[in-house]
């Protein structure tokens, strides 16, 4: 999946498949995100729950494959993280949400999916995940615009830490404050009590625990430069520009070197540590990006005027 096979990707995932179905092990057994559920079942043309196990980055990066599975399924309903549903129910094909708990689901269905499993259920080619545009849309938002009008340099929204899953993710706050310069302003889209070093970087808090102002705010930047965390899958699921810095061993769904994008979001541009541990090389071929990139801009504003 990380070389963007995605053929041989559902081969070793079958044969895989097929060992667990001989193991004799129960359905639902074990913690929640550890859970194995589908076990090759037929999914057509049958009520089909999805469920969302895992991370709010990944239940977003999946939910592309939803209008897919949707086709082909007899009715679909989405058990998801409370905070995803106002998001998951605008896809097409999806009939129903529900808010993800511990208990058993609230929901008639024949059978049931991780939502990180559904490309290997519907055979997903790289067609598929390379959806060009944003598959995911907001609805209306109350919250009034943080960024005022006539801003002539780049906004850029920041994210450093990340959750207790793999910490080589997260950057120290007080390498960004290399990125602000002069026509580079820092706005920080970090929650929780990692938000307070804002005002180390320098950087205006604008963040919100609420997602979807999250995404209205989102496209108020110019772009994004995130570590690899869910406001990553927001943005690109949104169709908004995001920087995504990476460790030497990054996870999965991302290529293991180069400055590049990605075949998951078009609009993402990827940053990697040459060495395990050092942002420093990292940070500084952003603010180089940052410069460049609002050498250009101005430059446009100038041809405009």
């Amino acid at each position: 999946m990380r070389a963007g096979d995605f053929e041989r990707a559902w081969s070793i995932s079958d044969r895989d498949l097929a060992a667990y179905r001989r193991s004799g092990i129960a359905k639902h057994t074990g913690p929640r995100h550890q859970q194995r559920i589908w076990r090759g079942e037929e999914l057509r043309d049958r009520r089909v729950l999805v469920r969302c196990y895992h991370g709010l980055g990944d239940t977003i990066q999946f939910a592309r494959f939803l209008p897919a599975l949707a086709e082909l399924a007899g009715g679909l309903v989405v058990w998801c993280q409370p905070e995803l549903q106002p998001l998951i129910e605008r896809l097409q094909g999806v009939d129903r949400t529900m808010p993800l708990h511990d208990g058993a689901p609230d929901a008639d269905f024949d059978v049931d999916i991780e939502i990180m499993e559904i490309p290997h259920a519907i055979r997903a080619g790289r067609e598929l995940v390379m959806r060009r545009g944003p598959y995911l849309t907001l609805p209306p938002s109350e919250a009034t615009k943080c960024l005022g009008r006539g801003r002539q340099g780049l906004a850029i929204g920041l994210v450093w830490e990340v959750g207790d899953w793999d910490k080589r993710r997260a950057v120290p706050p007080h390498l960004l404050k290399r990125l602000a310069s002069d026509g580079v302003e820092l706005f920080s889209f970090q929650r929780g009590a990692a938000c307070a070093a804002a005002a180390e970087i320098g950087a205006r808090d604008i963040s919100t625990p609420d997602l979807i102002t999250l995404g209205h705010r989102m496209g108020e930047v110019d772009l994004i430069v995130s570590v690899d965390t869910m406001p990553v899958h927001l943005a690109g699921a949104l169709g908004h520009e995001a920087w995504v810095l990476l460790h030497a061993d990054c996870d999965w769904r991302w290529p293991l070197k180069g400055n590049g994008g990605t075949c998951w979001y078009p609009r993402a541009r990827l940053f990697h540590q040459h060495r395990a541990g050092e942002w420093s090389d990292v940070i500084e071929e952003v603010r180089c990006a940052l410069q460049a990139r609002n050498r250009v801009k101005m430059q446009d504003m100038v041809r405009s005027a």
